[in-house]
């Protein structure tokens, strides 16, 4: 993201205070994609929830997150950034502490539903008043920063996750992994009523929404996603195996309604951009390896392996700080070997999950194989991620900076949920994380495969 540009504009929104309002609601949103792992196995027996139940908590947040990202950016631009990241922040505090109080499995996915929603108002804002607000070096500071918190997220997500379980604060147990974003969101939202401008984010554009769109599309993800989590526990019935068949019409439905909406979730002419295609397809393998690595291997640390959470959460901190490393510094590497790169990176990620397969498939932690590996993998994965996206959005019309940004968020988001109900079904029905790492490596040799068009993309920066 941080390669598109934007008309010159004069700075009006920066403020002191700016980025670090902003930011900070951006680490809690990516903060709470990832922290529930370490939680998992506390949350499967406090709880009495069934595998297929842990893996809808789980993704039930960016289940909502993904499909109302795209909405949620265009309500900021009928409506202006600052109300929408402001509604945002206070839907996503409410619901984390509803999260906090659950006290049933459907109570939590209920109330995790609603913080992804939260989410989904709050965070397309966060890039689009960065823009706005910031010109020129100023603005290249601040997309550094907005990559490094959306990096550090994702080490944090692991190590406070397992940190607030073991310290079983007040005898909480796994609340206070929801229960630490409600002080925090309220500081928060006294600060940003009071001291973000009025201005930020004003409306620029009166946008339709796109409601058929996204009611197509939900359908379409709902019906792929939920007999992937409840199949494994349920034997598979025929309703799973239908509904699967029915999200292959409904993506047609919504192929068709896309192609007749005056005002579509994502203009076709955004997929006609060079490169766009291929690092959708790209970006979506390699978040789903990634989601399913991380709930597969926590369940398994935790459970066949006996660790504590916090145990747990620190065995991922290699492969984190390589992905930071890696997602931080790749620019360094020359300009023409940008696109090999990210496809190397994906054969660097697959030998990565190989080398997790053969630490746990002994079954024991296979130290120090295993820190080795996570380290690889993050060097893979960061080697892909940032750069595809800039790769791709380099070569976007600044007009569609912002549709472009919403589809390959929502893309982030929704391989994320189907790594997590395909692998992690993987995991339970087999039992085995050398037979889930060996496929996680096979899919990000696919990934790359999909990467393969960028290497006949001319650079366009």
């Amino acid at each position: 993201m941080t390669a598109i540009s934007t008309p010159s504009r004069a700075p009006a929104l920066r403020t002191p205070w700016l980025l670090t309002i902003l930011l900070t609601g951006q680490f809690m949103a990516v903060l709470d994609v990832s922290i529930v792992n370490v939680a998992s196995p506390v949350l499967r027996s406090d709880l009495g929830t069934s595998g297929s139940g842990l893996q809808m908590i789980i993704s039930g947040y960016t289940v909502a997150y993904a499909m109302l990202l795209v909405t949620g950016a265009r309500l900021g631009g009928r409506y202006g950034g600052r109300p929408l990241f402001l509604s945002g922040l206070a839907l996503f505090t409410a619901a984390s502490l509803a999260c906090g109080l659950a006290v049933s499995a459907g109570q939590l996915i209920a109330f995790r539903l609603l913080q992804g929603a939260g989410a989904a108002l709050m965070v397309p804002q966060v890039l689009s008043m960065i823009q706005t607000g910031f010109e020129g070096a100023a603005r290249a500071r601040a997309l550094s920063l907005y990559a490094a918190v959306i990096s550090g997220a994702a080490i944090a997500g692991q190590v406070l996750g397992g940190m607030l379980v073991s310290a079983d604060l007040l005898g909480g147990g796994w609340r206070p992994v929801f229960l630490v974003n409600v002080p925090i969101g309220l500081v928060l939202l006294a600060a940003g009523v009071r001291l973000l401008p009025s201005a930020g984010g004003a409306p620029a554009a009166r946008r339709p929404l796109d409601l058929a769109g996204l009611v197509t599309l939900s359908l379409t993800v709902g019906l792929l996603v939920v007999p992937l989590v409840l199949g494994h526990e349920q034997h598979w019935p025929l309703w799973g195996w239908a509904a699967l068949a029915a999200s292959a019409v409904m993506a047609g439905v919504f192929a068709l309604v896309e192609r007749r909406a005056a005002a579509p979730l994502v203009p076709g002419r955004v997929f006609g951009s060079p490169g766009v295609l291929a690092s959708a397809l790209a970006v979506f393998g390699a978040m789903a390896t990634y989601g399913g690595f991380l709930f597969a291997v926590a369940l398994h640390l935790q459970g066949r392996l006996g660790d504590s959470p916090i145990a747990a959460g620190l065995t991922f901190l290699p492969g984190m700080v390589t992905f930071a490393a890696a997602s931080l510094n790749w620019r360094r590497v020359p300009q023409h070997l940008h696109r090999r790169m990210i496809v190397a990176s994906f054969a660097v990620a697959a030998l990565g999950y190989l080398g997790l397969a053969a630490a746990l498939g002994g079954g024991g932690h296979g130290q120090p194989l295993l820190a080795a590996a996570m380290a690889v993998t993050g060097l893979g994965l960061g080697g892909t991620f940032s750069p595809v996206l800039a790769v791709a959005l380099a070569r976007v019309a600044p007009s569609d900076a912002a549709d472009a940004s919403g589809l390959f968020v929502m893309v982030t988001q929704l391989g994320q949920v189907l790594g997590v109900a395909t692998f992690g079904t993987l995991y339970l029905s087999r039992g085995s994380a050398a037979e889930t790492g060996a496929a996680l490596a096979v899919a990000a040799l696919a990934a790359g495969a999909c990467a393969l068009p960028l290497l006949r993309v001319r650079p366009g920066r």
